[in-house]
């Protein structure tokens, strides 16, 4: 595969298949909280915790507990969830870059082939697009 000279960027035969294991816990709690028993825990918390203030009896305790508790779990939820986006965003791109250089290759064998000159622009066009993500700060 042909790469825009200048730029190295990776393409989804150099990415590792080798995944950490807080990106395999990312992965597996993004599947847990995605689902309906997720849900289902965290109104049973509510429904656990709401009666809990006959129990605890200071209305600011009571309070204090489930601030603290949802704070918290949302907290790591928002960690764990953000690692498998940014996984997944730059799984999109390696295979968008693969797409990009395939048909920049196939663009300029047409272009060689019929001496196409509009498509020599479109082909450098499309090879600067492989690894902008690289070149912009988001």
């Amino acid at each position: 595969m042909s790469i825009a000279e200048g730029s190295t960027p990776t393409m989804p035969s150099d990415v590792s298949r080798h995944l950490s294991a807080f990106d395999r816990f990312a992965g597996a709690a993004s599947k847990y909280v995605s689902r309906g028993t997720f849900f289902v825990m965290c109104v049973l918390l509510v429904l656990v915790w709401a009666p809990s203030f006959f129990i605890i009896g200071s209305l600011d305790t009571w309070q204090l507990i489930i601030n603290t508790a949802t704070t918290i779990v949302t907290f790591l939820l928002v960690a764990l969830l953000q690692n498998t986006q940014s996984r997944a965003d730059a799984a999109i791109q390696h295979k968008l870059n693969a797409i990009a250089d395939a048909l920049a290759d196939l663009m300029k064998q047409v272009s060689e082939d019929h001496d196409e000159k509009p498509l020599h622009t479109d082909v450098n066009e499309l090879r600067d697009a492989v690894g902008l993500e690289n070149k912009e700060s988001a």
